[in-house]
């Protein structure tokens, strides 16, 4: 049987804010991705006319991460999702090591510390994490160099691999990660 065709890409993926001048002042100036489009619109939605800003803030493969915020509080809070922090609950972001690093100094120099932002070695990618105006925390990815490999081999054995934790071997089969 032949693959399903597959997505070709993240087109944006979409939040409430509370402050839009915030959510821009931290894309464009702390992790670079310009603002590319601003959507001031009044539309019919759930059986009420909603006025809403919606910014775009582009990533290199033509996506981007968007933003609503709403002119009535009333609509505000109803859409709100009261992001619970977790870091669990995150987008990931690819990047190359120029990126990550250059990245990481704006996050310094905008005064963001920890527990707001932190690093993670994964062993199949080393990841860059910071928490947005928003709470929203986001993961600037680096593939390790033998990724392909990796995911090539966790490909194969994905399925045989999920059964197995779901009948309770909880064991790790994460040998690339790098002893601490």
């Amino acid at each position: 049987m032949a693959q399903p065709k597959l997505p070709a890409r993240l087109h944006h993926n979409a939040y409430v804010t509370k402050d839009q001048e915030k959510t821009r002042r931290f894309y464009e100036e702390v992790i670079g991705m310009p603002l590319v489009a601003t959507w001031c619109e009044s539309d019919l939605l759930f059986g009420k006319q909603r006025t809403y800003c919606h910014t775009f803030f582009a990533m290199a493969d033509g996506g981007a991460l968007a933003f609503f915020q709403f002119a009535d509080p009333a609509d505000q809070a109803e859409f709100d999702p009261q992001l619970q922090m977790s870091p669990f609950r995150h987008i990931a972001l690819a990047v190359d090591e120029e990126t990550q690093l250059a990245i990481e100094k704006r996050i310094e120099k905008a005064g963001i510390k920890p527990p707001q932002t932190f690093w993670l070695e994964h062993g199949y990618c080393r990841s860059l994490y910071v928490v947005d105006p928003n709470e929203l925390i986001l993961e600037f990815t680096l593939d390790a160099p033998n990724a392909t490999k990796i995911n090539a081999a966790r490909r194969v054995d994905a399925h045989e691999e999920l059964k197995r934790w779901l009948a309770g071997d909880h064991t790790s089969n994460n040998t690339y990660r790098h002893a601490e």
